[in-house]
């Protein structure tokens, strides 16, 4: 009997969007539906997910939330393949005790989270769109100078570049600001580890509290673990220095978000790149959506068109390897 495989909210993976027509090598669903019969659902809401997979033997989620009641109503479910790296969004504990495999796509996106990384860091050192705007609102030639400039400009090199977490995208990260002749300090539970992508850089370690305290610009590549919740609360983003940058790419929750309002209000930040919320999408009363000197990305760090055609591929090699009976990517075992 043919598989049914069930995706609950493949939207962002693959549909077309304004200025992005089919086509043009976009993702697709084709070596999946190979697999079994398939059926793609932009978007699933809470009330909805038993219902369209109550029958399926294989579910694959993106953000859609499977709890225990959720799994214990699919009968059928032998496999969770999520189209992402992280898998809060699956009761894993619950999957394993009902013999549910559950996968995950690891590295799909470590060079395009790395870009978008510095992508918010020069917007917030160089004010690139400022200097734009300016310029295409007559300022710029009204001056009467050859060199306009309407906010202060900041060089990185020489400055410190604090990562919190030196997975492959923080070690990516790393690589990028030490070309860029950044120092690099790090916080990590593991700073013997082996990291081959630090091949070449120097890397000074620090506890949490002294790489807050010290670094130029703070970026976030930590998991969101119960440890790591409100990792950066009211305490340790007032202990930063007032002319640091902090970014963030990872998960909302690292953050204490009213704290972080306050902190910008304040003016003891210079600024905050943040790619990522608490809640997404954001509520229109949201603090951050009005503090000074705050970028707001939504999510697209992880969603440039080749780190999507790599989640594709992975998924289905994943799903492929389970039904050959030699699982890959495995996270509840």
């Amino acid at each position: 009997m043919s598989e049914r495989i069930i995706v609950l909210d493949g939207y962002t993976l693959t549909t077309a969007k304004p200025n992005h027509p089919a086509g043009h090598g976009e993702p697709a669903w084709d070596a999946i539906a190979q697999l079994g019969e398939l059926t793609v659902h932009d978007r699933t809401p809470d009330d909805q997910i038993i219902a369209r997979a109550r029958d399926a033997s294989i579910v694959l989620t993106n953000k859609t939330p499977l709890t225990e009641n959720t799994l214990a109503a699919m009968e059928n479910l032998r496999y969770v393949g999520v189209l992402a790296t992280g898998t809060n969004v699956v009761d894993l504990a619950a999957a394993r005790q009902r013999d549910i495999t559950v996968t995950n796509i690891p590295g799909y996106s470590t060079d395009s989270v790395a870009q978008h990384v510095f992508a918010l860091l020069l917007e917030m050192v160089n004010h690139v769109a400022a200097h734009d705007a300016a310029v295409h609102a007559g300022q710029w030639q009204r001056s009467g100078d050859f060199s306009f400039t309407v906010a202060p400009l900041t060089e990185l090199a020489g400055k410190t570049l604090g990562i919190v977490g030196l997975g492959a995208i923080g070690q990516r990260v790393a690589h990028i600001g030490h070309v860029m002749g950044m120092n690099i300090a790090a916080a990590s539970r593991t700073p013997d580890a082996p990291r081959p992508g630090l091949a070449g850089v120097d890397v000074t370690f620090h506890t949490i509290d002294e790489l807050i305290a010290t670094a130029d610009v703070l970026t976030l590549h930590c998991p969101l673990t119960p440890e790591t919740h409100h990792l950066l609360d009211d305490d340790r983003l007032r202990s930063m220095k007032p002319n640091a940058y902090l970014i963030n790419t990872g998960r909302g929750p690292l953050i204490d978000e009213p704290a972080l309002a306050a902190v910008l209000n304040e003016g003891r930040l210079a600024g905050a790149g943040l790619d990522v919320l608490s809640h997404e999408p954001a509520a229109d009363d949201h603090p951050l959506l009005n503090a000074p000197h705050c970028i707001i990305t939504p999510h697209i760090a992880w969603a440039s068109r080749e780190a999507r055609l790599r989640l594709m591929h992975t998924a289905a090699t994943n799903l492929q390897a389970f039904l050959n009976g030699t699982p890959t990517n495995v996270v509840n075992q």
